[in-house]
């Protein structure tokens, strides 16, 4: 079977380009077009010399390795060490991607006189197999990579929260919400939002439970109850707009103070109202509280920033 090297060295430099492509597309970084290319041309190299086992100890595992790194390096240009990690891991992922569809793609169309030398995939097959295989393999990594990011970024953006209410106090989970600016129009202060199956331990069951009730000024029969008028003086009406409810009302209760634990800090707010929402924001129980930025302060302000994003 007659092979040609100058076919071989262009299909790799096609196939390593667009890993460093799809690379810097997960990684979401523009990437100058000459470094693409002459990284890619790096491995394609590399392949050439491999198969031809000119140097033998260019097919052990320490040499790849070393050859990834540079690949990498010269691709990315990583400004610091735990960049350098983060692309080399990313392109890794992406290499066993690439290297999986390619290979089943040529399990399924079987070309002829295909074979592997010195750990290299040579033989009649086509160019379009392996840009076929490419292209699936591009569409597999975005749509993955999204998936996993989402996951990621809603896992990063929940905390533990303490509530404190009349001396008695319940643990949550709470979502951080970037976009959530809810306040109380009289004190201006921040309102956390809470599901009412997760306060029954801090609020009255009479008060829980009738909701709407109170919402309408429907009092009389609650009044009557102790627990209900110790609690009464903190009630606030919080006016609300969400995607399908453009004039909401939630009924609000003010804490005596909410702690949030960031990592190994602790944000303690006095000053917050406790909005009461009578549904789920989740079928898996992730969490049962949503919250805003200005919740936090100072430092853990910023962190707390950082934190969720990936």
């Amino acid at each position: 079977m007659t092979v040609y090297l100058d076919i071989v060295f262009l299909e790799n430099v096609l196939m390593n380009y667009i890993i460093i492509f799809a690379t810097g597309v997960v990684i979401k970084e523009e990437l100058k077009k000459w470094r693409m290319f002459f990284g890619s041309c790096v491995g394609a190299v590399y392949t050439i010399v491999m198969y031809l086992n000119i140097i033998p100890i260019y097919s052990n595992f320490i040499m790849k390795l070393i050859l990834s790194f540079v690949i990498v390096y010269i691709s990315f240009k990583p400004r610091s060490v735990k960049k350098f990690i983060k692309d080399l891991i990313i392109f890794y992922l992406v290499s066993f991607v690439f290297g999986g569809c390619v290979f089943a793609l040529m399990y399924f169309v079987q070309p002829k006189m295909a074979q592997i030398k010195n750990g290299v995939f040579v033989g009649a097959y086509p160019l379009k197999v392996a840009l076929i295989g490419g292209i699936v393999a591009f569409i597999i990594v975005q749509i993955s990579f999204k998936m996993v990011k989402t996951r990621l970024n809603k896992k990063d953006m929940i905390f533990d929260i303490e509530v404190l209410i009349n001396g008695n106090s319940t643990k949550i989970k709470g979502l951080l919400d970037t976009g959530n600016l809810l306040k109380d129009p009289i004190t201006g202060f921040p309102v956390i939002v809470i599901e009412h199956k997760s306060l029954y331990s801090v609020i009255p069951e009479d008060v829980l439970n009738n909701l709407n009730k109170i919402m309408g000024g429907d009092t009389d029969e609650l009044i009557k109850d102790e627990k209900f008028s110790e609690i009464i003086s903190r009630f606030r009406i919080i006016p609300f707009s969400s995607i399908g409810k453009q004039n909401g009302l939630l009924l609000g209760i003010k804490a005596d103070s909410v702690k949030i634990i960031l990592d190994e800090k602790i944000e303690n707010i006095n000053n917050v109202i406790i909005g009461i929402y009578d549904k789920s924001f989740t079928k898996n129980g992730m969490y049962s509280a949503i919250f805003g930025l200005d919740m936090l302060e100072g430092g853990n302000l910023n962190e707390s920033i950082a934190n969720v994003k990936v």
